[in-house]
């Protein structure tokens, strides 16, 4: 069976809160933060970007479990944030965590749902028999332009996993998707801010597309909500996964140990990756997992996880911080030297 081999995650120290974005642009931070959810949000160093979280992320995945370099045949990197227009971000990952040279790479874009389907094609590599190990990173720095909501949510960080079949410390036991054109959010090439379509990326956007593809999964796999032990839904607020998971018939209580955007923000590619891995840093073995994530544009991804017996004896969780204690080491900034940070100073 295919799974997850080995995780890792990264998010960068530096926040800013949303009251601190708020009395720059004149805004009610109450209104807002109570609006989306969000207290703070995860921002980038001077020096990083999205390759430095894919590397971060892979290493510590790497750290926590051996794995032989010159058997990881692919590496992806889904992301809308890559440093360069025209040069794989993958490549840079393939080479700094050792990869042998005869590995296939590539970068990935769909929005929000860029590492899921990373996830998806190592899934399928691995499990046809072409190779026994892929790489698979959700990561971003997100972008909102001054002043515009996205601002208060766009955030930083990413997560990587090892696909393989030898002793999975979680067997992925199914995965489907639901893909259609809906323009909710998209950004030219040249422009260095998205925009997007307001309360439109809500209903005909996110809410069709995560529930569509969460109740395939469940008639595909004849299952109930209350099979699951964890739920994780793409976050681009606090609002939008809690409404997705009632609606669903999951619980508060399946859905909070994945929810990381009040504390964390939006990050996009990062998210979904973020919220699973974070799962697995406190998961048993039997524990069953729900992932639906969301790419604008618009499609999802669906999940159906089993944690196994090998989280116990394969893995080494604790050589590599988990995703609660990254979120805990935290500096936060004043919005002149967040906007240093982010580049939107131009000089």
């Amino acid at each position: 069976m295919v799974g997850i081999i080995t995780y890792g995650a990264y998010i960068p120290r530096f926040r800013i809160t949303v009251e601190e974005i708020a009395r720059v642009w004149g805004a009610n931070a109450a209104e807002i933060s109570g609006g989306l959810g969000v207290l703070e949000k995860a921002v980038p160093d001077y020096d990083e970007n999205t390759a430095t979280f894919a590397v971060e992320a892979a290493r510590a995945a790497l750290r926590r479990r051996e794995v032989n370099r010159e058997e990881i045949k692919a590496v992806y990197v889904g992301s809308e944030s890559h440093p360069y227009a025209v040069k794989p971000t993958a490549v840079t990952v393939g080479e700094a965590i050792c990869a042998t040279p005869s590995m296939t790479a590539a970068d990935y874009e769909f929005a929000c749902k860029a590492g899921t389907a990373a996830i998806q094609t190592s899934m399928g590599l691995v499990a046809s028999g072409m190779m026994k190990y892929a790489v698979a990173i959700g990561a971003d720095t997100a972008q909102g332009a001054p002043g515009d909501a996205l601002e208060y949510t766009a955030a930083a960080g990413g997560a990587a996993y090892v696909i393989g079949c030898d002793d999975p410390i979680a067997e992925i036991n199914d995965t489907c998707s639901f893909t259609t054109d809906t323009p909710d959010f998209w950004r030219r090439e040249g422009e260095d801010y998205p925009k997007h379509g307001g309360r439109f990326s809500g209903e005909p956007g996110y809410f069709k597309h995560v529930e569509t593809a969460a109740r395939m999964m469940l008639e595909k796999r004849g299952t109930r909500p209350s099979d699951y032990t964890y739920a994780v839904f793409h976050q681009p607020n606090a609002k939008f996964p809690q409404k997705a998971a009632k609606a669903l018939g999951f619980t508060q209580e399946q859905i909070k140990t994945g929810l990381l955007v009040p504390r964390l923000g939006n990050t996009y590619s990062g998210a979904v990756p973020l919220g699973l891995a974070a799962v697995l840093d406190v998961a048993k073995p039997g524990d069953r997992i729900f992932v639906t994530s969301y790419g604008s544009g618009a499609g999802s991804d669906s999940f159906d996880i089993t944690v196994t017996d090998a989280i116990l004896d394969k893995i080494d969780r604790s050589r590599a911080p988990s995703v609660e204690q990254m979120l805990a080491k935290k500096k936060y900034l004043d919005y002149a030297v967040y906007a240093r940070h982010k580049g939107k100073i131009k000089v």
